[in-house]
């Protein structure tokens, strides 16, 4: 399996230097910045403007120093922004070249824990004072705030780790020399503070790293398929298509797709009669489809086949008069779905406790399937308790956990081995990803479950050289290349990638969607 591209890291990063520079263009500002920093880097104070911007750009070329930050106010273009809010830019332009500044989500998720509000975009820097109609194009470029220091100084920092972190002091609606300066000042001044002891922890996090690729990660072959047949339904029928429940559970994937007109839903009493409606891939009970047709919606499923397998084995277990204990998560879209096939017969079973309080009516007539997102472990300690109790026990067909779980997990516990700390990328909701913090944590590792960059805490990665990386399998596949070039803000990466195995399993799409 070809890895991803590989970014060296230096064999010798030097003799080390003062840790962090922050420049500030004014005094104020750097006092600010200096009381939240306290010993954590040196503050200079730069000048205001272009001109004395690159004077000491020009000087600090030739000091030693290992990481670089730009601090200041500024002047907000965004609409939505407001005194005191703070931008971390992602790219610092001056209209001509840009430099990008890619531990920006790190450090906006970092500020905004300590209370602020704060987001990454773009910050550009002007020869004058912008007003007015300057604003509105500025913003129409993508802008949200405008300096007159930060691109210049930014360029000091060559190949070393650079932030930039800008307060808004005015606005469209509060501009310079306005009665309002004095309190959109004085809330800027207070958020570079805040700010201080963020480029502290920034600071104490750098240095080289290695991130280990769990392979194989990200979307397994269900949840390519119900993206796919929500965009062919889209592009077929055009917006709005109606989705119950989240088609898998990922907010990037869902916030994508509702861009493009797809509106998501908690029952099928939020769709108007006679409309569109996709069943999410963790399937839905048989009482939901018949609401569907009695209400004459056009339904297109797309249940995972694997939950679909599960389904036929509740149906059958059933008919033939077995109890059937499911092995699963209260709560969970799939496990509502797979009780409903045959709710007089099923008993929801989450832990060994939970075996204990099981009543057949036939002690000879009990069998048990899984829920396909679980912990293999998890779930084998379970079933050896209802094989414990009740020998005869019938067992699946087949595995009920999924390939691609089982998979995702055997390969997060070989990344485990060889690293400080594993990040799971994957939303809260996503039992999949869930299960693969909770494997990495029993090899004994720090581990934590993330939805992006943003979401990764600084104290986390100080002292840590090794990282390794995975995926739930409802997670695409640009969050990890966005929590690559994240860390990546934070020095060399050298980025290596560990496969246990190589999926190349593809379901069929329902005909309703095929071309």
């Amino acid at each position: 399996m070809t890895g991803p591209p590989q970014r060296a890291a230096p064999a010798d990063p030097g003799p080390p230097g003062p840790a962090l520079v922050v420049c500030a263009p004014l005094w104020p500002e750097a006092r600010a910045v200096r009381g939240g920093l306290g010993n954590g880097g040196r503050v200079l104070v730069t000048g205001y403007g272009r001109a004395r911007a690159r004077s000491r750009a020009a000087r600090l070329t030739r000091e030693d120093f290992r990481m670089l930050a730009v601090a200041g106010t500024s002047g907000g273009l965004a609409a939505d922004l407001v005194p005191g809010d703070s931008v971390v830019g992602n790219e610092v332009t001056d209209g001509r070249a840009m430099i990008a500044c890619p531990a920006a989500p790190l450090l906006a998720g970092e500020l905004r824990r300590a209370g602020l509000r704060a987001r990454a975009g773009r910050v550009v820097t002007v020869d004058r004072l912008v007003r007015g109609h300057q604003r509105e194009r500025l913003a129409g470029w993508g802008a949200l705030v405008a300096d007159r220091e930060s691109f210049d100084l930014a360029a000091a920092a060559g190949d070393r780790p650079l932030a930039v972190i800008r307060a808004v002091s005015d606005t469209a609606g509060q501009p310079l020399l306005s009665p309002a300066l004095i309190r959109g000042g004085t809330a800027a001044l207070r958020s570079l503070r805040a700010a201080g002891p963020v480029l502290a922890r920034w600071a104490a996090a750098a240095g080289p790293r290695e991130v280990l690729l769990a392979g194989p990660r990200s979307f397994c072959a269900g949840v390519e398929r119900a993206v796919e047949i929500v965009e062919r339904v889209l592009a077929q029928h055009g917006p709005p298509v109606y989705v119950r429940k989240q088609i898998v559970h990922n907010t990037h994937v869902v916030a994508g797709l509702e861009r493009r007109g797809a509106v998501f839903v908690d029952e099928l009493s939020q769709v108007p009669d006679g409309a569109r409606v996709v069943f999410s891939a963790h399937g839905v009970s048989p009482a939901v489809r018949e609401e569907a047709a009695g209400r004459g919606l056009t339904a297109v499923d797309a249940t995972c086949p694997l939950v679909s397998k599960v389904h036929a084995e509740a149906r059958r277990f059933a008919a033939e008069g077995y109890l059937v204990a499911l092995i699963g998560h209260a709560g969970h879209e799939e496990v509502e779905g797979t009780l409903g096939e045959a709710p007089a017969a099923m008993a929801l079973v989450e832990t060994v406790e939970d075996v204990a309080r099981l009543r057949p009516a036939d002690e000879g007539k009990v069998a048990y399937l899984m829920q396909t997102t679980l912990s293999t472990d998890e779930a084998a300690e379970v079933a050896r308790a209802l094989l414990e109790r009740f020998p005869a026990a019938r067992a699946p067909g087949s595995d009920d956990i999924c390939y691609a779980t089982t998979n995702r997990q055997h390969a997060v516990r070989a990344v485990a081995a060889a690293s400080d700390l594993v990040l799971v990328a994957g939303s809260a909701n996503s039992s999949n990803s869930v299960r693969l913090v909770e494997t990495a944590e029993r090899t004994g590792v720090r581990a934590h479950l993330i939805d992006g960059p943003a979401d990764i805490a600084l104290s986390w990665l100080a002292g840590v050289r090794t990282v390794g990386l995975t995926a739930g399998a409802s997670a695409p596949p640009s969050v990890v290349a966005e929590i690559i070039d994240a860390l990546g803000g934070l020095g060399p990466v050298r980025v290596s990638e560990r496969v246990i195995t190589t999926e190349n399993i593809r379901f069929s799409l329902p005909r309703e969607v095929r071309s």
